[in-house]
């Protein structure tokens, strides 16, 4: 016993018990994280397959029974009284459950409502008719029914079991417009409005300074005449494309006999999930995730895409990684290799570390009173005075939400960047100053690339706060629909006063602030799951370049 007891004080001492706890709180970390991830993939990419859509009789007890139909979304258990006191004729008597269902129903121009809740109890006859089609629209969400026939200008092209290959073939017939309506719109008409735009400040400019002469006014007017003839041909092009958007319409009708017209120039896509196999619904499916990364948001950003809240992330995030890695760096370098080490330089590094614990919306509300206002307005008295009153730097955009989340996280990067120095041995820059290199050349040719890992981990400590910070955003440039991207073909190409989307603000968005809460749920969930893998991309990049530069200059460190 005794002997039992020695060995277990002496494993104690080992500090073997602490490395099994380290062990096992981070494996419970993981865990967790892992699960966590799973929980948020499941509920968010699950929402872009094909469920069968239930076609039933629902019957409130004393009331007339109704035929409906809809994806079923959501399931639970209630209990009786609950379903009572709500005002509902439940039976309290039964059993304690009863089953409640969310239901996605659709045809909100007709039901009010894209979801409705019901008792299973009360339901009877369920069946999924293969014929039944789920209409997506690009407004009043998704249309359930029957296709009854399609129509061309009003008149009958085709019903019954021909109506739906017709369908399918005008529908790809309408992408193929809408995709040239909105580039002719974004690219064309777009570019035209931005020469426009600039001819209006190019006379504003020349009168403010007084060389608005007769020679002068006469080549603005020359140049405006030759982009208002290029804006009517397209204008005729846009009325074209609109008619003929315009031809094609389908008589639809709900499972409780109600007929409605339905332009095609309104609907996305049609489908009849019922009758899809599995290989089908897996290419459905990868249509929509696709859609889903590389489209625009609609219907206040409950449909569609994300990707401008993608690209603007990416944008956003890179510009400020361009902008804190040489300020952080070089703060760094001043503290560890030219300021004198006495109080200053400790209340200094004191200040830094207090910076990193700053609340995010403090950054927030610096960046707009400092950035935007003070050095946004400075900017436009000095350097774009004809667009005034209408600000041009003076307001947030993408170059002021960068230099904010660059702010915000300098010190990251200048605490990193002071270790990676110190770990520099001593006899490295004596040999380089007694070779005859100077102290700026040893440093930049031996301490620095010796020290640009640690500069790295700065990076990536950075962009993973930074990239997922939404509260100082609302402030500084981020909005709730931008679809126009910051990047174009038009001068200056880089439009840095433009106002950006952000994933996590359309998280926010969408979820908080959705009228639709029901249909916003899921793209909540997928959106924060993408949000994770892109700054884990953004994270693996940097962790990349880290490991290849420790690698090159192992060799010296040792």
């Amino acid at each position: 016993m005794k002997r039992k007891e020695q060995n277990f004080k002496s494993w104690f001492k080992s500090g073997a018990p602490w490395v099994w706890m380290t062990a096992g709180g981070v494996s419970i970390a993981v865990i967790m994280t892992i699960g966590l991830l799973a929980v948020i993939a499941v509920r968010g990419l699950g929402h872009f397959w094909p469920a069968d859509v239930v076609e039933a009789h629902y019957q409130v007890p004393g009331e007339a029974a109704r035929v409906m139909a809809g994806e079923l979304v959501q399931e639970e258990q209630v209990p009786r009284a609950r379903l009572a006191a709500a005002g509902l004729p439940v039976d309290v008597k039964g059993g304690e459950f009863m089953t409640r269902e969310l239901y996605k129903v659709g045809n909100r121009e007709v039901y009010g409502a894209d979801f409705s809740w019901v008792v299973a109890e009360w339901m009877s006859a369920p069946q999924t008719p293969e014929n039944l089609v789920v209409m997506e629209r690009r407004e009043w969400g998704n249309f359930y029914g029957y296709l009854l026939n399609v129509k061309q200008d009003g008149q009958l092209v085709a019903e019954g079991e021909a109506a739906w290959a017709e369908l399918q073939a005008r529908i790809t017939r309408v992408d193929e417009l809408h995709a040239q309506l909105v580039r002719l719109e974004k690219k064309d008409i777009g570019r035209i409005n931005h020469g426009l735009e600039r001819l209006r400040l190019e006379s504003r400019k020349l009168e403010l300074d007084g060389r608005l002469d007769a020679a002068a006014q006469a080549d603005l007017d020359a140049r405006r005449a030759e982009l208002d003839a290029q804006y009517k041909g397209l204008e005729s092009e846009l009325i074209d494309l609109n008619q003929q958007l315009a031809r094609d319409s389908v008589t639809v009708k709900t499972v409780d006999g109600r007929e409605q017209v339905i332009a095609l120039s309104k609907v996305v896509r049609a489908y009849q999930p019922n009758a899809m196999g599995v290989g089908a619904k897996i290419g459905f499916y990868f249509a929509k995730l696709w859609e889903f990364l590389s489209d625009e948001p609609r219907e206040a950003n409950t449909e569609g895409g994300i990707f401008p809240a993608i690209f603007g992330t990416v944008m956003m995030t890179l510009i400020m990684a361009v902008i804190v890695t040489p300020f952080g760096v070089l703060a760094a370098i001043y503290l560890r290799e030219y300021a004198k080490q006495g109080v200053m330089t400790r209340i200094i590094r004191i200040a830094v570390n207090n910076l990193a614990g700053v609340p995010a919306i403090v950054y927030g509300v610096f960046g707009l009173g400092f950035f935007v206002y003070v050095l946004g307005g400075s900017i436009d008295r000095l350097f774009f005075p004809e667009a005034a009153p209408a600000p041009t730097f003076g307001t947030p955009g993408l170059l002021w939400a960068s230099l904010t989340l660059a702010i915000l996280a300098v010190p990251v990067v200048i605490v990193a960047t002071e270790e990676g120095l110190a770990r520099i041995p001593r006899a490295l820059r004596e040999g380089s100053l007694a070779l005859g290199a100077t102290k700026a050349e040893t440093l930049w040719k031996v301490v620095l690339p010796m020290a640009s890992p640690a500069m790295m981990t700065g990076l990536i400590l950075a962009v993973a706060r930074a990239a997922g910070e939404v509260a100082p955003l609302m402030l500084v440039g981020v909005v709730k629909l931008a679809p126009a991207l910051p990047v174009s073909g038009n001068y200056p190409y880089l439009h840095l006063d433009q106002k950006i989307m952000h994933l996590g603000f359309h998280i926010y968005d969408v979820g908080f602030q959705s009228p639709n809460v029901e249909a916003a749920r899921p793209l909540v969930y997928a959106t924060a799951f993408l949000l994770v893998l892109v700054i884990a991309l953004l994270n693996l990049s940097a962790v990349f370049i880290r490991n290849h530069l420790r690698e090159k200059y192992k060799a010296l460190d040792h």
